[in-house]
């Protein structure tokens, strides 16, 4: 039952209140307060970071990824814009309604037939890709489903997954406890933090081995970013 509810809770959220809220903080516009534009720069740095990574590489052109949780394809359109073909998908019809018509906006036509959008349960995606990425899905999910999660992104790279997720600290659990005692409209989903040693410890169960590290941090975002590779 508690798989589903978080699912449930996740989709509704994001197709209900969520959206309004993460399609602004996920935008340019200045209709965000504090705290949400302090989000906005931490999501953005770590899209940054692993685009950065891919062109490091210069392989990215032609090369078919896997955007799990796309949202509103902050990573997905400049991948796309790059050359590589996307399929990126997310569990909320409007996120993904809303990354269509800002890829629409942004790519050239012979661009957009780089870039697939649709709506999707991670646990429904199937194929293989060259590299799968999971970008700040895990927060809204326990323990028990990232393991479940991650296997089956890793089941389908055949290179690479790279993952970004809230680690579990001392300082970011006190932080969450004193949120919890302020409910109110403000408060979106639950948020769940993650031990960077057993998301490592699900990577390597799957053959898989890291390759390179990044934390980005902010006042209110927190996000370890690992990208883990087939030897």
């Amino acid at each position: 039952m508690k798989t589903a509810d978080d699912k449930t809770e996740v989709k509704e959220y994001f197709n209900t209140t969520g959206f309004d809220r993460w399609r602004r903080i996920y935008g340019e516009g200045d209709d965000v307060n504090r705290v949400q534009l302090d989000i906005r720069k931490g999501h953005q740095q770590t899209v940054e970071t692993i685009l950065n990574w891919l062109q490091k590489d210069g392989n990215l052109a032609g090369m078919s990824i896997c955007d799990a949780g796309c949202g509103v394809g902050s990573l997905s359109i400049p991948l796309a814009e790059a050359g590589a073909i996307v399929y990126a998908s997310d569990i909320s019809e409007k996120m993904v309604g809303e990354g269509w018509e800002r890829a629409k906006a942004t790519l050239s036509p012979a661009q957009l037939n780089n870039l697939h959008f649709s709506v999707q349960d991670l646990e429904q995606l199937s194929g293989k890709y060259h590299t799968v990425v999971c970008l700040d899905v895990l927060i809204h999910y326990p323990q028990e489903n990232a393991v479940e999660m991650m296997n089956h992104l890793a089941s389908m790279a055949e290179s690479r997954l790279i993952v970004s997720f809230a680690p579990k600290t001392f300082a970011l659990s006190l932080l969450k406890k004193i949120g919890e005692m302020f409910p109110g409209p403000s408060k979106t989903t639950r948020a769940y933090q993650h031990r960077e040693a057993d998301i490592v410890q699900i990577l390597q169960n799957n053959g898989l081995t890291i390759q390179r590290t990044d934390m980005i941090r902010s006042r209110f975002y927190y996000a370890c970013i690992l990208e883990a590779v087939r030897q």
